[in-house]
């Protein structure tokens, strides 16, 4: 029979409902068999409330129940740093491939078992493998700006070309034929297929696809699940929270998704993840929750969200600060927080080991932070939504009423990541107008603090989590020289709100809507 492929990924804060990920164990062991090839994505280790306490080590009961043939190295999966990684690794099952990073010329993580590639073999099939991580990830990831990064799409060529021409033996200097194992190819074998793992942007995956002779790419990073083919290859995301697997048959390209909802959760690893919660002291109830808040991404990228309303106001109770400022993606998608809530379920949310920091803003910066709020006017980010505040409203200007304002003194400093320390403009490079222009969207924002229109030359203070100050991905107005004080981690921050405040949220026209913004 031809190899099938069993692919999972990004399963993040899936431990944190144990029930969650041993559900998808149970898919796992059902659909494997002698023809099956188990292989994760990334982010198979956090981020989560486990994760936090455990450096990602949580994860091992899962990679054991499961027992994986191979892994690549998601983002998060080195939110702990790379030496607890490499340690992790070091106790999982599965084989590890990752052919674009080094760490001071050499492969990263190689003394831990980490390669470029590898060859499995699969009910007499032998299958290649290699594995890329997308390199922006020291401006997602602090802590990883001592890696090297090259480009995914180069790397993965060249190590399907070693892989088709001498079954993933030494050459390049990268990778090296593994111990002899059940399962396991030397470098004596052909290779009948290649797979890329590739915990990339969606443009990458698909150049992947295209532009090199791998026979599947199994992608993670992004959470939209995808199942396609680019160029007559099959591509393939399961999104994230372990919510299904894919199943892809190597010969055809046939896709089948395996929802996880209905599985029966394997009860060891279930009973395995509830003592580590029980033992970190995180099944402590803080509150109650009668309205449901949703954590589904469409909903914490579409615009005003009580869940992210909750959190800037808990950041702005904590250290009294003019406005809160909560980004999209620092809180985390999984089942929404309802009836009895514990301080687990809270911590997942944003399950960061990041302070809450204040920091001084000019009125104009403040400006210019509200715009990039929304997605389509920072080149880094997809167009969603992507702030959520406290304190403050950002109101979109009539669409008939144009850039009224007079000149730029209120609009703030770039948008593209250039220096926020004069006032400027808003877009990428040019003036808010034109960069809205040709986005085809030449609206702007009226922002206000307290009920007050912002004054450009007033001085206000920001309560956010530190990561926004670290990265021009997200808020580039922001930087590290704005940081005035700094307080406890996000997620305790949130904790101690809860317990104090309670758990409602409600929407106050904050910030624009979808409808209101009439995309997506």
């Amino acid at each position: 029979m031809p190899p099938r492929v069993l692919h999972y990924s990004d399963l993040e804060n899936a431990y944190d409902t144990p029930e969650r990920v041993a559900r998808l164990a149970a898919v796992v062991a059902d659909r494997r068999g002698p023809d099956a090839l188990v292989a994760g994505s990334g982010d198979n280790t956090g981020p989560g409330v486990l994760s936090l306490v455990t450096e990602g080590r949580q994860s091992l009961d899962f990679f054991d129940a499961v027992d994986p043939h191979v892994e690549t190295v998601g983002n998060h999966d080195l939110d702990h740093g790379a030496d607890a990684l490499t340690d992790l690794v070091a106790d999982a099952p599965q084989r590890w491939v990752l052919a674009n990073v080094e760490l001071d010329g050499e492969q990263y993580g190689a003394a831990a078992g980490i390669r470029a590639r590898t060859t499995v073999d699969i009910d007499g099939a032998t299958v290649g493998v290699v594995g890329v991580l997308d390199p922006a990830t020291p401006t997602m990831t602090p802590g990883t700006d001592h890696l090297d990064f090259e480009d995914p799409v180069g790397a993965v060529a060249r190590e399907c070309d070693a892989l088709r021409t001498d079954a993933g033996g030494t050459e390049s200097g990268r990778a090296e034929v593994v111990e002899a194992e059940p399962g396991w190819t030397g470098a004596d074998e052909s290779v009948d297929f290649v797979v890329a793992l590739a915990h990339t942007t969606d443009e990458d995956a698909r150049r992947i696809a295209s532009e090199t002779a791998v026979d599947a790419v199994l992608a993670g990073h992004s959470h939209e699940q995808t199942a396609t083919t680019v160029d007559g290859t099959p591509l393939v995301r399961p999104g994230a929270t372990g919510a299904l697997v894919f199943e892809l048959d190597l010969a055809s390209g046939a896709v089948t998704a395996r929802e996880t909802a209905d599985a029966e959760p394997v009860p060891e690893l279930v009973a395995a993840l509830d003592a580590r919660l029980d033992a970190a002291g995180l099944n402590e109830v803080v509150g109650r929750v009668d309205d449901p808040l949703s954590r589904e991404r469409a909903v914490r990228l579409a615009g005003e969200w009580r869940l992210g309303n909750f959190v800037a106001d808990a950041y702005r109770w904590k250290t009294g600060a003019d406005v809160g400022l909560q980004n999209g993606g620092g809180i985390r998608e999984g089942p929404p927080l309802s009836g009895v809530v514990t301080a687990a379920d809270l911590v997942s949310c944003s399950p960061f080991d990041e302070p809450v920091v204040v920091a001084a803003v000019s009125g104009a910066e403040l400006t210019a932070a509200a715009h990039e709020a929304d997605g389509r006017l920072v080149s880094s980010l997809p167009d969603y939504w992507w702030g959520h505040v406290s304190g403050m409203r950002i109101d979109e200007r009539d669409p008939g009423m144009g850039d009224t304002r007079e000149d730029d003194t209120d609009r703030g400093a770039r948008v593209d990541g250039g220096e926020a320390s004069e006032p400027s403009t808003v877009g990428d490079g040019g003036d808010a107008t034109t960069a809205s222009t040709a986005l085809d969207y030449p609206r702007i924002y009226d922002v206000t603090v307290d009920g007050d229109p912002v004054d450009p030359t007033e001085t206000y203070t920001v309560a956010m989590p530190a990561y926004l100050l670290k990265t021009d991905r997200e808020f580039p107005t922001l930087g590290r020289d704005h940081q005035v004080a700094e307080t406890d981690a996000q997620y305790d921050v949130i904790v101690d709100y809860a317990r104090e405040c309670g758990i409602e949220a409600a929407l106050e026209g904050r910030v624009p809507t979808r409808d209101e913004r009439g995309y997506r």
